[in-house]
């Protein structure tokens, strides 16, 4: 048994669960995992968050306290340790929104414009104290993974990123730095959880959203349409960023704002999925990227991110089959 092993039995035991049947339930792009916890015909989940590895339990105790004030369901935290990194938390269940639409595609809409509804109810109260507020010019930043990593394990060379942040924070200045609201950051369907039992927006469970900050309104819509783990068909995404424009009373300008925010977020993802395979040594996430590239192209194509698509043509090539072998090959060996 490892020390880390060892950690958690103790934080069980002293919670009244250290009998409890355990089963791995989940893990990400992080060093993040959960299990799910069964006694005497109850079920909790236990979040192990490892200290000093870039997750803080206590933002996600924070957050989740917040957005259940607010009337949402996150999960109720049951016991903490959080010197240790550990949470025992309710179970929502199994009935993620990535499970339920291809079981049956005909709740995709009424998931959507659950969730949809959920954004705007969250940006219509103020945001906690506290949260990072980033500048134009620290999202642009963030958004240079693409061309040091993705780039980088494209081509071999790291490009001079200076013309390309200096573009996108000019664009974001322009189209998406308005007054801040709450945004959850990995808000997609894989994070989304069913819960029809409930009322109103609290039948849309939450996770993953510890590492909540302020941002522009249509980040996290973009997040949920331009899912980098499914395709959201055209028509819904459609028919969502109308709802919530008219939600909102957003003008006809929003389609820039977007595109914009979409850009920035796919720009980042790409560069993290490339680095997931040359450090973390997480191949599978390669796969994910001509999907990636495609919202990219999308978002491109807005008239008012012509400057930024000129940029991103000449410093990112497209991911040929030959391309991602390319990078797969390079992968780092599992730690």
């Amino acid at each position: 048994m490892s020390d880390r092993q060892a950690q958690s039995k103790a934080f069980l035991h002293r919670c009244g669960w250290g009998m409890a049947e355990r089963r791995f339930l989940a893990g990400d792009a992080s060093d993040r995992s959960y299990d799910r916890l069964t006694r005497r015909g109850e079920t909790a989940v236990l979040m192990d968050a490892p200290p000093g590895r870039g997750d803080d339990p206590a933002a996600f105790v924070a957050i989740a306290g917040h957005l259940r004030r607010l009337g949402l369901s996150a999960p109720l935290i049951i016991a903490q340790d959080l010197a240790q990194g550990f949470l025992l938390l309710e179970d929502l269940g199994d009935a993620l929104f990535a499970r339920m639409i291809p079981d049956d595609p005909a709740t995709e809409t009424t998931l959507y414009a659950a969730a949809t509804d959920v954004l705007t109810h969250l940006h219509r109260h103020p945001a906690p104290p506290g949260l990072p507020d980033l500048t134009a010019a620290d999202w642009a930043t963030a958004a240079a993974f693409a061309p040091d990593w993705y780039g980088l394990a494209a081509t071999g060379t790291r490009a001079d990123t200076g013309p390309f942040t200096e573009t996108l924070a000019g664009l974001l200045r322009a189209h998406a730095d308005g007054p801040r609201v709450m945004i959850l950051r990995d808000y997609h369907a894989e994070n989304l959880l069913w819960l029809p039992g409930r009322d109103g927006l609290a039948r849309v469970g939450l996770l993953d959203f510890q590492l909540a900050q302020l941002g522009q309104p249509g980040y996290d819509l973009v997040s949920l349409l331009q899912d980098a783990r499914r395709d959201v068909p055209p028509v819904v995404e459609a028919a969502m960023i109308r709802r919530f424009a008219d939600a909102n009373g957003l003008p006809d300008t929003f389609t820039a704002s977007y595109a914009v925010l979409g850009a920035q977020r796919t720009l980042r993802i790409l560069g993290i999925f490339a680095r997931l395979c040359l450090v973390a040594g997480k191949p599978q996430y390669v796969a994910l990227i001509p999907r990636v590239w495609a919202q990219l192209q999308r978002n491109l194509a807005h008239p008012a991110l012509a400057p930024l698509a000129a940029i991103c043509n000449t410093l990112l090539p497209a991911p040929t089959p030959a391309l991602l072998e390319r990078i797969t090959a390079q992968c780092a060996p599992k730690p």
